[in-house]
């Protein structure tokens, strides 16, 4: 488990500004304590300091994961959300996917169309359970 670089960092941070704009410092420094994220094999996860400094005794390849995954870097060093992390974002965003039309295209759109496009999913996460240890 190893802190991320910047560019990871600034990947990472872009895609969850998408979802809460500003309100991203607000996960880091938390009242209940300092959060960070940190990388394990292309998995970031969210995690307390208290815990993280409990967790340097545990030998990387022993450690399966340590805090909540948030998402993790695709091949393409693209970053993904994952819906465990939706519990975190959730009292921040405004939405929590991207809209496909305008407002104004909303209200006299067919009810078959698509008005928002798919992030992630409970489904999505049962399907992929298995590789999120």
């Amino acid at each position: 488990m190893r802190p991320l670089t910047e560019e990871e960092t600034r990947v990472m941070f872009e895609k969850i500004a998408k979802y809460i704009g500003e309100n991203l410092q607000l996960l880091v420094e938390r009242p209940d304590g300092t959060y960070c994220f940190r990388l394990h094999s292309d998995r970031v996860y969210y995690v307390s300091e208290k815990t993280l400094k409990l967790a340097a005794s545990i030998s990387g390849d022993k450690l399966v994961s340590l805090g909540t995954c948030f998402g993790k870097f695709t091949k393409t060093h693209k970053f993904r959300l994952h819906v465990t992390a939706l519990d975190y974002l959730a009292p921040y965003a405004k939405g929590f996917g991207v809209a496909a039309k305008s407002t104004q295209d909303c209200r006299k759109v067919d009810p078959m169309a698509i008005v928002v496009f798919h992030q992630a999913d409970i489904g999505e996460y049962i399907r992929h359970e298995e590789t999120l240890t």
